[in-house]
């Protein structure tokens, strides 16, 4: 919303104003992040959105309209310059801006927690140091990034028709010290978020430069090594920032992850987030062995070990190269930016989730490739205008994507190929045209309106199965609308309610013929999948210094179709409803101490009956199936891996030179593992502290603590079944007895025992860090 009116002498004494009010957050891990070149001469405007700069780390996550004053205030004249584009004027209660700051003044295991700043959302990890993190949103297990969407630099990270999963988002590329700023999104409800972002969305803005240059040296328990360094240097008009890591892990595994990870960053920019450019390069490629999830049964039987693998031969390797631009700019009429990349990736991942169900003599491990090249260019103008002489912006945009695409699914033997499943060489292309129009009606009522409409495209190449060659296409329209009340007592209304979509893996919209069993002929899945949602919610800064905001929603989902890369079909499913809350508090009652404190819970349920679950367990029953086969397969309603109860809170403490420290909390409720709620994960409760020294002169030493309590729970798990080669496993005897012949019917064979399967979070551990700058 532009704000009318405002002259630069008033916005500049709001400004002077909200910073005493809330003074800094604890010292930031990193240096104040430099930017000296020139902002274009312009005739003065009236205050469009946020300054472009990054806020302040004590305003990260203020309310970002209450006022015009305030909003300008988010984010101080004279604070560094994040060069992902201006942020947007908050339009519901869950939206979030957080400082690079506080990112990093967090501790985490590995990169992808980093986003545990976001209220609401667990990231996990239960296979390897390389493999895409787990999220968990809104009662969503969002499995890699399924309806998640996620963006750095504004290059997309979700890929979309991945072998492992669709909407794969691997951040493990990602580093923490070069991240400016996070704006957070949730629900359907934003004309300019598309795929993969009905639950959220969130985007990650670079720095440009540094004032000094910084090296730091991390060591810790099971053989943790990393080394990092970035620094700018001015280059004509502008900044060359060049960062890099190398890193490697092992991690409390009985069979090390030996991973070990280079990773690059060269940028060069110009001017500002809302005038100006910048050029990015990133390189990185990983390699490690995982121990992915083990069932419970081999754990308390003492068959295995709580860090041992099934299959120690798990594991993979993976690159990523990326070159991206944006460019923007503003005039009298309003303002303007685009974007364009291209992005090379590769994965060769290895797993065994099942063990022995699928081939009794040589293991269930299999091998997924994905080879891709995305192409993508991303434009907008928003316009400022009037409508019935009230404040009017109008924003139209246009976003495209094409993916060049080689996948390979097949069955191996400690990581020796025995025979494929399918291969595929896919084209997918979209186009999303947007429009969205905000009018300030009165000085506490704003509402804004917006349309997106999304057109996909695909062509699958089956280079196995001619029967599963096929073109698809699919569009979508999806309208908008938010409306925001007040502010009335430092406190604002919103509300919101919109469509989205996410796409389906193309393979499963083109596929006939079922890729296990060719002749046998399957369904095809829609390319597009409906979701809607409804959000009510309240921000107040009432009390003095705290922040708080509590957000109602609801979210339905047409279905929660999934490629299933392990098995190379689809998986389809009902319509799911979801409702629930998110609470949210952030305290800063004084400059060296700051607080925050979150809860989301949410009902999750499939939504009719599910009659092919209800026939496979009626079948089971009579074929006189023990109870380790039954249990877990009654149909029901619950959604496996739905989380109800998401926390978290911290305590982050310390100025900008001398002693700091902080203890964090995060919290994942128990979850339903099967559909009948038979299996049920256990509650995961974990602290990580950290205390350190910084001097004047920007040295730095640290001490993290993860996992402070050394609690023994598990990063994640799940509920199916599965065989083991052993003679405990008395249904694997039974099925493939020794020189004789089964009487298990075969159907009971491929169900396997039904038991938990988990991934355990790692033990206590400690990293010291030491970091200077020159």
């Amino acid at each position: 919303m532009r704000w009318r009116g405002a002259s630069v002498g008033v916005l500049m004494a709001a400004l002077a104003q909200q910073a005493n009010a809330h003074p800094d957050r604890a010292p930031a891990e990193l240096p104040t992040v430099d930017v000296d070149a020139p902002r274009r001469a312009a005739k003065p405007k009236p205050q469009t959105r946020r300054a472009a700069q990054r806020p302040k780390p004590g305003a990260a996550r203020a309310a970002t309209n209450l006022t015009p004053a305030a909003t300008a205030a988010a984010a101080p004249s004279g604070a560094p310059n994040v060069g992902s584009g201006a942020p947007r004027p908050q339009g519901m209660a869950s939206e979030v801006v957080i400082s690079g700051e506080e990112i990093n003044a967090r501790p985490a295991t590995r990169p992808g927690e980093v986003l545990e700043a976001v209220p609401g959302l667990i990231v996990t990890q239960h296979s390897g140091e390389g493999k895409a993190n787990q999220y968990f949103l809104r009662g969503y297990n969002l499995d890699h990034g399924t309806d998640l969407a996620l963006f750095v630099d504004d290059v997309p990270v979700n890929m979309r028709t991945h072998a492992h999963g669709q909407g794969y988002a691997d951040l493990n590329w990602l580093m923490p010290e070069t991240i400016g700023r996070v704006d957070v999104r949730k629900g359907p409800y934003f004309a300019d978020e598309g795929d993969f972002a009905s639950v959220g969305s969130v985007h990650i803005g670079l720095v440009d430069s540094v004032p000094k240059a910084i090296a730091q040296m991390t060591a810790g328990s099971f053989g943790y090594r990393r080394f990092f360094g970035m620094d700018s240097v001015h280059v004509g008009d502008g900044h060359l920032l060049i960062a890099g890591e190398a890193g490697r892990y092992d991690g409390p595994w009985t069979t090390p992850d030996d991973a070990k990870k280079l990773n690059s960053l060269v940028r060069y920019s110009q001017g500002t987030a809302t005038d100006g450019f910048s050029i990015t390069g990133m390189a990185y490629a990983n390699r490690w062995t995982s121990t992915d999830q083990v069932p419970e049964r081999a754990i308390t039987s003492g068959l295995l070990g709580r860090y041992d693998a099934v299959d120690p031969t798990d594991g993979g390797k993976t690159n990523r190269f990326a070159l991206s631009g944006r460019i923007a700019g503003s005039d009298d009429a309003g303002s303007w930016k685009a974007n364009a990349y291209v992005v090379k990736s590769q994965l060769d991942l290895y797993n065994n989730f099942t063990y022995a169900l699928r081939d009794p003599v040589n293991g269930d491990q299999f091998h997924q490739h994905d080879d891709r090249l995305m192409l993508g260019a991303n434009a907008s103008r928003t316009l400022d205008g009037s409508f019935a002489g009230r404040p009017m912006e109008t924003t139209v945009g246009v976003q495209t994507r094409y993916d060049d695409i080689a996948l390979a699914l097949s069955y191996t033997a400690q990581r020796a190929y025995l025979s494929s499943v399918r291969s595929d060489k896919v084209g997918e292309g979209s186009v999303g045209l947007y429009v969205e129009n905000t009018v300030r009606w009165t000085d506490w009522l704003r509402t804004t309106v917006g349309y997106r409409g999304d057109y996909y495209q695909t062509h699958v190449y089956s280079l196995i199965n001619g029967n599963n060659t096929g073109d698809a296409s699919a569009s979508l329209g999806s309208p908008k609308f938010r409306m925001v009340l007040g502010p009335f007592y430092q406190t604002e209304f919103f509300l919101g309610a919109g469509y989205g979509m996410h796409s389906n893996d193309a393979r499963g919209a083109t596929t006939t013929d079922d890729p296990n069993a060719p002749g046998n002929r399957i369904e095809s899945s829609p390319l597009l999948v409906r979701t809607k949602g409804a959000e009510v919610g309240v921000r107040t800064r009432i009390i003095p210094r705290l922040d708080s905001s509590l957000s109602l929603f609801m979210l339905n989902q047409d279905s929660e179709i999934l490629f299933s890369g392990d098995a190379g079909d689809t998986e389809p499913s009902r319509p799911s409803r979801r409702y629930g809350f998110e609470f949210t508090n952030h305290y800063r009652p004084a400059s060296w101490i700051d607080i925050d404190a979150d809860l989301a819970m949410t009902h999750a349920r499939f939504v009719g009956t599910d009659d092919g679950q209800a026939t496979t367990y009626a079948q089971l029953v009579g074929l006189g199936a023990p109870a380790e086969v039954l249990r877990g397969n009654a149909p029901g309603n619950y959604i496996p891996n739905a989380p109800s109860m998401i926390a978290s809170a911290g305590i982050t403490l310390g100025e900008k030179t001398g002693w700091f420290g902080g203890v964090r909390w995060r919290y994942l409720g128990a979850t339903p593992l099967t559909e009948d709620n038979y299996f049920r994960s256990t509650a995961t409760s974990v602290f990580n502290g950290r205390i350190g020294f910084r001097d004047a002169n920007g040295w730095r030493i640290q001490l993290d603590v993860l996992n402070l309590f050394n609690t023994k729970a598990n990063q994640i798990s799940y509920g199916y079944g599965s065989l083991l080669k052993v003679p405990a496993d008395q249904l694997y005897q039974a099925c493939y007895p020794s020189g004789g012949t089964s009487t298990v019917p075969a159907q009971v064979c491929q169900t396997g025992v039904m038991d938990r399967v988990l991934h355990p979070i790692e033990p206590l551990t400690f990293r010291v860090t030491v970091a200077g700058t020159f």
